[in-house]
């Protein structure tokens, strides 16, 4: 083996290191996403989105609630899905 190859196995310093994950606080992103798309809908007067798109929002939308405690979850959802409603009427 050449010395400077890193050791797979093995104890020592030329052991190969997992790389370092980095720290992504989750639920503040999926929070602050959700906050901006109920946003989009509720100053809209008509869908926001292509038909495709808004179908994706909608699927999404409340899988990405589920990073959040489960009472704020549901009422983002509950709110998102209020709002849908009523652009589809408009």
């Amino acid at each position: 083996m050449h010395p400077d190859q890193f050791n797979l196995f093995g104890d020592g310093a030329d052991r190969l290191q997992a790389p370092a994950r980095p720290v992504v606080d989750h639920p503040a992103r999926a929070r602050a996403k959700l906050t901006a798309l109920l946003e989009t809908v509720r100053s809209a007067r008509t869908m926001p989105w292509p038909d495709r798109d808004a179908r994706m929002w909608q699927t999404v939308f409340p899988q990405m609630a589920n990073w959040l405690p489960e009472e704020e979850a549901d009422q983002l959802r509950l709110e998102f899905q209020r709002e849908i409603e009523r652009l589809k009427a408009a």
